[in-house]
């Protein structure tokens, strides 16, 4: 295989096969990483090369080699996106009796995950947190409804870190800008 340097550390190869069962000959793309110490390569020991892991991607795509590689790598989270799905909210098995009822319940789930996205986005959080995460660490607190100098009040618990701690969080998120399209922003009329 002919390698095509793409900088000091990766290089990718290519070439077509049509295997057993398959009803057409594909594309398979070789990504050679060079194994630094100073970070951890991402890719899995196919075959032993001393100093390199690889990837391979099975395509039937025209772009160039590096193109591939790039648009499966920014893909290439959603199997656990679609793992949270499943589990967080309980649907791993969601069927209900009609087809429109499931697809209801299913399109609900994701409009839940991307109003959680944007909770995170708008809350400043530094990087991803699973919905599990964000339930457990965030929104779920013991409460108690009683009494303090006469008025109603509500004592959160002490283990959920208390309400200083939350203040930067809902500060963000009372602060938080919505994005429109100019498209979208209302015309100035005279």
């Amino acid at each position: 295989m002919q390698w095509q340097e793409l900088d000091a550390d990766y290089a990718v190869g290519e070439f077509q096969l049509k295997l057993h069962g398959w009803a057409s000959v594909r594309r398979f793309i070789f990504i050679r990483e060079r194994q630094l110490e100073s970070r951890a390569s991402v890719g899995r020991k196919l075959i032993h090369v001393p100093g390199y892991t690889f990837r391979i991607f099975a395509t039937n795509r025209d772009d160039a080699p590096e193109l591939v590689w790039r648009d499966y790598n920014r893909r290439a989270d959603m199997k656990n996106r679609i793992a949270e799905w499943k589990h967080d909210p309980g649907v791993d098995n969601l069927c209900l009796q009609q087809f429109h009822a499931t697809e209801a319940a299913f399109r609900i789930i994701l409009l839940l995950f991307n109003l959680l996205a944007e909770f995170q986005r708008a809350g400043g959080l530094p990087s991803y947190r699973e919905p599990a995460t964000i339930r457990t660490q965030i929104l779920t607190c013991g409460a108690i409804l009683g009494r303090s100098a006469r008025r109603i009040a509500v004592h959160l618990g002490e283990s959920w870190g208390g309400l200083k701690t939350r203040n930067p969080l809902l500060t963000s998120i009372l602060d938080w800008q919505i994005l429109t399209s100019p498209k979208f922003s209302p015309l100035l009329r005279c």
